[in-house]
């Protein structure tokens, strides 16, 4: 028996070894040149046939036999060896690879890949294609909460899969040109992590409005007409920064600011009546960045009363050109999502509830459309947002998870320090630094590699590289994939839309794979465009709505007015004269025809429609420009002084 078993066992032996060589099956070459990461191996075509050749496209993975283990080679190049090609003649071809790893034999009979190798191949191993089943073990990392996001280009049978909490927890960047379709991919990307984390609650910077589109189920819209991020919530440098329009803050008026707003916080509390001793420590910790609500009108009597003094000469200019700053901000349809309040209060919890999804409702993703909102304010917009991010999952001890997704990422961290808005910067890259200790998780989206902060892309521990055209954006990625596979990185300029190579803590290895396609109802859209596209017939041209939201000036809504007023008409006429008539002797019955005059708050301007704190605030505005006007008089008001 042990001796018909053994010859069993060599027959079943030699039969494995027999298919193993011929060429026809999986026998493709074996291996000349070796070095620690790198192989060379030949191969022959025989009478002129590419059936083989086929199998050795650049980006394949190969496998070599060492003894019991598998050693794992991506094909980096390919040519022949006489730089030519016979057609009938047997044509040598050799092949550059690099080392990947290898599938080895454990103890418990197990087969498993590892990114090491323990035995190089040697010269003459017999180099072969890869089998799928290794493929498989590659490229499956094992771990609880993998979810596949398409699948391989070798093997379009084979998930690409990535881990999502290595994905979240250490941050990841998706790279590529124009029109690659980053955008679908990180609608994908995004879908997993909030199916894969139920405690996860994103907020998408959306410069273009597009994110919309792709979450019609999962996430709300805040656009300008339904923000509100009050001007009390932002830092010091944050309202300089929108005070300023973008540009340096003069230093005096700078300093006043920082002196005045502290003052208005109180004046808001309360002010300095009561107990004083009680209210030592609050004034204490009562600074220019601390998140307390204040009104503008407490703020400008600040300065105001600082105008008036009669010491301090040399500092009116810089307060009166501070006031003219506010005055023009004030003014400014275009800031109104900080500004439209009519009565200031601690509005702070509601705010961060709406725009985190704190309370959550189904719907995890907030996309922050800033496409509407000033190009001098949206870098303190994204600073305010980025920062309340961290905080949240600073202080909820973990009860939450915030990712925050920067589109067009090089906006706000450019690579040169002296662009951008450091608030900003520092505001990013705290959430790349400490982010992950906090359950804060960055998510970084730009078409320039080059162009972005590369210490904040060193913090991204998983890259979706997708097609990039410039080799600036290349030498980046290169810089950024290990050694061991940096010949990935030589057909980035050639891989196709919705392909990637994905490398990073959330993958075993380095892998090139396709995303898998979404449905036309949840593919990003820039403006709710549908599926269509451009050439399609859309809504009707209205030339006033563009030039209204141009000018940032929308009209009050009086459609309700009018209903009742036709209403009460009807009901007028239908009924016998009564007290309401206007003149019930001369028989006329009903109301007197329907005028502009009729509307609440006619001849008020626009902006200042049925908001009586807006009403105060312009008759103490008309009361400083008249108490400022004129050659003659005197600072704070009063008569002039005779010389």
């Amino acid at each position: 028996m042990i001796d018909g078993q053994e010859t069993g066992s060599d027959s079943a032996s030699d039969r494995d070894r027999r298919d193993v060589l011929t060429p026809g099956n999986r026998f493709l070459g074996r291996v000349v040149a070796c070095d620690g990461t790198k192989v060379v191996i030949a191969a022959e075509a025989q009478n002129g046939e590419t059936t083989l050749t086929e199998l050795w496209s650049v980006g394949r993975l190969v496998s070599i036999s060492v003894g019991t283990n598998r050693v794992v080679a991506l094909v980096a190049s390919m040519r022949t060896a006489t730089s030519s090609w016979g057609e009938a003649a047997n044509n040598v071809f050799l092949v550059d690879a690099e080392l990947m790893g290898e599938v080895r034999m454990e103890a418990e009979g197990r087969e498993i890949f590892s990114a090491g190798i323990t035995r190089y191949p040697f010269i003459g191993a017999i180099a072969h294609r890869i089998r799928q089943a290794d493929l498989r073990r590659i490229y499956d990392s094992g771990l609880p909460d993998s979810c596949a996001i398409g699948e391989l280009t070798q093997d379009e049978t084979i998930a690409a899969t990535i881990h999502v909490p290595s994905m979240l927890s250490k941050h990841f960047a998706v790279l590529g040109s124009t029109g690659v379709g980053k955008s679908s991919s990180v609608s994908l990307l995004l879908r997993k992590a909030v199916e894969a984390d139920p405690k996860l609650r994103v907020l998408i910077l959306d410069p273009h409005n597009e994110f919309a589109a792709a979450f019609p189920d999962k996430a709300v819209t805040i656009d300008t007409d339904t923000l509100e991020l009050p001007f009390w919530m932002m830092r010091l440098e944050e309202f300089a920064e929108v005070i300023f329009r973008g540009r340096p803050a003069a230093p005096e008026e700078y300093d006043v600011l920082r002196e005045a707003i502290p003052e208005a916080k109180r004046a808001f509390r309360g002010g300095l009546d009561g107990a004083l001793i009680r209210r030592q420590a609050e004034r204490a910790g009562l600074t220019a960045d601390t998140p307390v609500p204040y009104r503008m009108s407490d703020l400008l009597a600040q300065i105001d009363e600082r105008i008036g003094r009669l010491e301090g000469r040399a500092d009116k200019p810089a307060l009166r050109a501070l006031k003219t700053r506010l005055l023009a901000a004030l003014d400014d349809p275009r800031y109104r999502f900080m500004f439209a309040a009519g009565t200031v209060e601690d509005s702070l919890q509601e705010i961060l509830s709406r725009i985190f999804r704190l309370s959550g409702d189904g719907k995890p993703i907030t996309a922050f459309q800033l496409a509407g909102i000033p190009g001098e304010v949206v870098n303190a917009v994204a600073s305010v947002l980025c920062r309340m991010a961290f905080d949240i999952g600073l202080w909820s001890e973990g009860a939450v998870h915030v990712l925050v997704l920067c589109e067009e990422a090089h906006r706000y961290v450019p690579a040169d320090a002296a662009l951008g808005f450091l608030p900003t910067r520092q505001a990013i890259a705290r959430i790349a630094k400490e982010g992950r200790k906090y359950g804060v998780s960055l998510g970084i989206v730009t078409q320039r590699p080059s162009e972005l902060d590369q210490t904040i892309l060193s913090q991204c521990s998983t890259v979706f590289a997708m097609r990039l055209a410039n080799l600036r954006d290349q030498e980046i990625i290169r810089s950024a994939i290990p050694t061991s596979s940096s010949s990935t990185t030589t057909f980035l300029s050639a891989i196709g839309n919705g392909e990637a190579i994905a490398f990073g803590e959330a993958v075993a290895v380095p892998m090139r794979m396709r995303f898998t396609r979404l449905p036309p109802n949840r593919l990003p859209r820039p403006h709710q465009h549908g599926e269509e596209g451009w050439t399609a017939e859309g809504r009707p041209l209205d030339v006033n709505t563009i030039v209204a939201r141009m000018r940032a000036v929308a009209s009050p809504d009086i459609t309700g007015f009018q209903q009742r007023y036709e209403a009460m008409s009807e009901r007028a006429t239908s009924e016998p004269p009564g007290i309401l008539d206007r003149d019930a002797s001369s028989g006329s019955q009903g109301f007197e025809p329907y005028s502009p005059s009729m509307l609440p708050g006619a001849g008020m301007p626009e902006s200042r429609f049925g908001n009586p704190q807006a009403d105060r605030f312009n008759a103490l505005r008309r009361q400083i420009l008249s108490t400022d006007s004129g050659p003659d008089r005197r600072p704070g008001g009063g008569t002039p002084r005779k010389g």
